[in-house]
């Protein structure tokens, strides 16, 4: 039990603080603005599940840059799993925006330049895996693909932070909007949102590890 305590301390980490996100994100007091009201804790949702898609999205660009230079197939499955679980998770930050979306928009989609350019992002990731399902040689399919995630990270960083902001947008710190840091994010919303972040973030990582880890498995079984 001690070497498991000392070799997973960061799973024992995510849990802990997504605990308390559940928990603290609901119950604790929010700042009481007008039309927002009980949506402002989404933040503790929507925002952090956005920091781990574009960290795991990292995690997948690196190595796939580590498999261009090695050829290490372990390294495009590791690439693979991160790029998966960060569509999961940008998926979910859709999902969680429109919910807020709604009751402070009055709709859950209204062709925002920052939500346009989140489901651009996610449907270039997407053609990520249709462009992998499409080449049969493994060697070719690992090595193309490696170069479309390095490509659709980095279109990633101005569709969701250069673009919205050189147009009106209706969402926080773009077009002109204070973002929540300005006005919203009080000390008892900060007593939740950085844990939060870091809990979604190390969840995401924990569910592509063992993605992986499946993935190499199975790799291993039909070698065998």
């Amino acid at each position: 039990m001690g070497y498991l305590l000392k070799t997973d301390w960061w799973k024992w980490l995510c849990v802990v603080l997504l605990t308390y996100t559940v928990i603290g994100g609901l119950l604790l007091p929010v700042p009481k603005l007008p039309i927002l009201n009980e949506t402002i804790r989404t933040l503790h949702f929507h925002v952090p599940m956005w920091f781990g898609m574009i960290l795991l999205f990292l995690g997948s660009v690196i190595y796939a840059v580590k498999h261009l230079s090695g050829g290490n197939i372990k390294y495009d499955t590791y690439s693979v799993q991160l790029a998966n679980m960060g569509i999961a998770f940008g998926v979910l930050g859709i999902v969680t925006g429109m919910i807020w979306a709604n009751y402070t928009w009055g709709e859950p989609w209204s062709n925002d330049p920052k939500q346009n350019a989140s489901a651009i992002s996610l449907l270039i990731y997407l053609a990520y895996f249709v462009l992998r399902s499409s080449i049969q040689d493994e060697q070719q399919r690992n090595r193309i693909s490696a170069v479309f995630n390095i490509f659709a990270f980095f279109l990633m960083i101005p569709l969701l932070f250069i673009l919205p902001r050189m147009s009106d947008s209706l969402h926080p710190g773009n077009g002109g909007n204070p973002g929540f840091n300005a006005y919203d994010l009080d000390s008892n919303l900060r007593k939740v949102f950085y844990f939060a972040v870091i809990g979604w973030t190390l969840l995401g990582f924990w569910m592509a590890t063992i993605a992986t880890r499946l993935s190499l498995s199975k790799q291993k079984l039909e070698d065998a």
